[in-house]
């Protein structure tokens, strides 16, 4: 696990809250964040930010409450920032899309599934970076100049950004886990063969059990 005194002082994985966010797409990545935690392992902390709003309305219609606003952050205590997908990301989102781009320049990890995909487009920080989304047309009219540098797969990461379809939300998760180092190798593999297959072996290994 890359623990907090591994990372310094970059101990907060931020959740971007926004109206329309899509519940599926981030929720493996908290539900792991919550397991390493119940685990006793030393872990990283959610946080819950959002633009200029106290709460967000879900696409699945749940209300969730932010922990602070975007403009109280500071990018040194961020180890990762999630983007999930959402129904507003052909304009707008300047605030957190600055904070990409600086947490980009920190080498910072950035990760945006779905329609954030599109925002981190727009911004240009995917101009120069191996990438997916949801199709190759869904990101060209954001206007941006990495076409060429489109992969067809569930999840690509190319140095700081990964990025995946909405259709993925597993690989993302453990894209995620990976970069974290929030579990070791070997947990991270039973868990995605768990959640892609339903196979018992896989529920074996995650919990540790011997099937001889």
């Amino acid at each position: 696990m890359l623990s907090n005194e591994r990372a310094g002082t970059r101990s907060d994985v931020v959740l971007y809250a926004t109206d329309t966010m899509a519940d599926w797409e981030y929720s493996y990545v908290t539900a792991g964040l919550a397991m390493a935690a119940e685990q006793g392992a030393e872990s990283f902390r959610l946080r819950v930010l959002a633009d200029g709003q106290s709460e967000v309305t879900t696409k699945g219609r749940l209300r969730l409450r932010a922990d602070a606003d975007l403009g109280e952050v500071d990018p040194e205590d961020v180890a990762l920032l999630v983007l999930p997908g959402a129904d507003t990301w052909s304009d707008g989102h300047e605030k957190v899309l600055d904070l990409a781009r600086v947490l980009l320049e920190r080498h910072t990890p950035v990760a945006g599934i779905c329609g954030a995909t599109y925002g981190l487009a727009r911004a240009g920080l995917l101009d120069d970076r191996a990438h997916t989304s949801n199709a190759p047309d869904f990101l060209v009219p954001s206007g941006y100049a990495g076409a060429a540098r489109y992969r067809d797969e569930r999840v690509v990461e190319d140095g700081d950004v990964i990025t995946a379809p909405a259709t993925a939300p597993v690989d993302f998760g453990a894209a995620v886990f990976r970069r974290l180092e929030l579990f070791p190798p070997a947990t991270i593999d039973a868990w995605y063969g768990l959640y892609t297959t339903g196979e018992r072996r896989w529920f074996d290994a995650l919990v540790g059990r011997s099937t001889a």
